[in-house]
């Protein structure tokens, strides 16, 4: 199908993508919402009128969300309810899709995120002010668990707020373990991790026996060095989380329980939901691209687009 895209969400990966493709043409971004205004063969036709999210847009194909029009797999397009704006629909896709990955892989852990299938259980994220992060408290709460997440700044700690967090940590000016510890005795169920090899000892120190640390990000030449007697007897678990590469029913678990999370309100958008945005015009992707890698940008970057309908010279069929 092929859709009119009102919004395109940046991520790292898109940023970092920049100069890796053989194609002139190539086209970045993952992520974006729009309307279906074409479909092909084998395609429900009432689908053509649809508002959608998309995900994975450009994962190896040259052609991303960050233009006017993007074909896709049916399959990528994903409903996006009435109430939810084209900005929001935007920013889920690979955070919220990572974040369900890394809050459902651990040991007993639902399948599918829903309201009350994380109750009882405590999630410490780190880097809560992050898209993933956002994301990760936002999900863990709507599904029903107590979370602890860590900043950097005050601001940051403002926004985690936003998201839903229970407990913020300022990593810069408390000990995290400790902190995590007088949170939660027992320790953390799962660990949504951002940085695994700067926090492995920490995450060591508050996971409760059978606890997880999911990890999703690295920069290049990272390890990890676990002491493999301590991390055996308590039955902990270290799981790399690498999106694209993830069974195909965990990714279908993770489409719908963002989609339900979206109409329920349980995953938000915008500074009111700790996530500040950060718009760009087309003509200005360049920018919104290293907007993402700069460590003193908080927030999503997003391509937005007019409504395009209206200019002349566009055809539609």
């Amino acid at each position: 199908m092929r859709i009119r895209v009102q919004a395109s969400g940046v991520n790292p990966i898109d940023a970092k993508s920049r100069g890796r493709s053989d194609d002139s043409d190539y086209v970045p971004n993952h992520d974006g919402a729009g309307i279906v205004d074409f479909v092909g063969e084998g395609v429900d036709p009432a689908r053509a009128g649809q508002r959608v999210w998309l995900w994975a847009a450009s994962w190896q194909r040259t052609s991303g969300t960050a233009q006017e029009y993007v074909t896709l797999p049916a399959a990528l397009a994903i409903p996006l309810p009435d109430n939810v704006s084209f900005e929001t629909g935007a920013s889920v896709g690979i955070p919220a899709l990572t974040a369900h990955r890394c809050l459902t892989i651990g040991e007993g852990g639902p399948a599918q995120l829903a309201p009350d299938t994380l109750t009882g259980r405590t999630v410490l994220v780190a880097g809560g002010a992050g898209a993933v992060g956002n994301a990760a408290i936002q999900l863990a709460r709507w599904a029903g668990a107590s979370v602890v997440t860590t900043v950097s700044t005050p601001e940051k700690a403002v926004l985690a707020k936003a998201a839903g967090a229970t407990r913020v940590v300022n990593y810069r000016t408390e000990d995290v373990a400790e902190a995590v510890r007088a949170f939660a005795p027992a320790g953390v169920d799962v660990v949504v991790e951002v940085a695994v090899a700067q926090n492995s000892a920490i995450d060591a120190a508050v996971l409760a026996p059978g606890g997880t640390v999911a990890y999703y990000a690295c920069d290049e030449g990272d390890t990890l060095t676990l002491d493999v007697r301590a991390m055996m007897m308590p039955n902990l678990r270290w799981q790399g989380v690498f999106l694209y590469a993830i069974p195909a029913n965990a990714a279908k678990n993770g489409v719908a329980a963002v989609s339900r999370a979206l109409a329920d309100g349980g995953l938000r958008g915008g500074e009111e939901a700790g996530l500040p945005w950060h718009r760009f015009p087309l003509e200005n992707t360049t920018a919104a691209l290293d907007a993402v890698l700069d460590p003193t940008v908080t927030g999503k970057s997003l391509i937005v687009f007019p409504d395009h309908r209206k200019r002349k010279g566009v055809h539609h069929p």
